[in-house]
């Protein structure tokens, strides 16, 4: 059975526009399918600190040179949420605009699961490689106002190119996009709209 993983990133629940966007459209997604759909919710994950335990067993992994015993422990944690997040075929990813980007909770899941040897490696004859070839994902993104082609704000948003260069940097094959926007003035209309694109 192939697998869903849903991160939702919003922690207003039942009045959060990309939550309900993005439920709607796992239904629509799943109806014909048999997909396993698990969800982070990341207002209820333990993120551990990346404190200095953790950048530095990260620079060693870099550097190639052995790390101490606390910094294998603190890097323990990224492979077991590293693991957690790899396992899947299609990724799902409910995300507000926060003050023109992504809330701090998706930021803060982002900086683990980024890691060389787990989702991207270096060389200094080919560069930057993604190790999650093949996989695909689906964005939902929401904003209180437009920021698209033709408004005139789209320097505003942080939001969209941020996911989606990510995604691309650690080798994401496919990325689609749905986008409720404008929900500060008509929320329901904005969800619709969403949907049918």
């Amino acid at each position: 059975m192939k697998k869903i993983l849903y991160i939702e990133a919003s922690p207003r629940k039942d009045r959060s526009h990309s939550i309900n966007v993005t439920k709607k459209y796992i239904d629509k997604f799943n109806k014909d399918n048999e997909y396993e759909v698990k969800k982070i919710d990341l207002w209820n994950y333990d993120l551990p600190e990346f404190d200095g335990d953790m950048l530095n067993a990260k620079y060693a992994a870099i550097a190639g040179t052995d790390a101490s015993a606390e910094e294998n422990n603190a890097w323990a944690k990224v492979i077991d949420i590293f693991n957690e997040f790899q396992d899947a075929d299609h990724y799902i990813f409910s995300v507000p605009m926060w003050n023109f980007s992504i809330p701090y909770k998706l930021k803060h899941y982002i900086d683990i699961v980024t890691q060389p040897g787990l989702s991207w490696s270096y060389t200094p004859e080919d560069g930057y490689s993604g190790l999650m070839g093949g996989k695909e994902a689906t964005v939902v993104y929401a904003s209180g106002d437009g920021y698209g082609e033709g408004t005139g704000f789209e320097s505003y948003d942080l939001q969209k190119p941020y996911m989606t260069l990510w995604l691309t940097f650690i080798g994401f094959a496919k990325i689609e996009s749905l986008i409720a926007d404008r929900t500060l003035f008509e929320p329901e209309e904005s969800e619709k709209r969403a949907l049918k694109n």
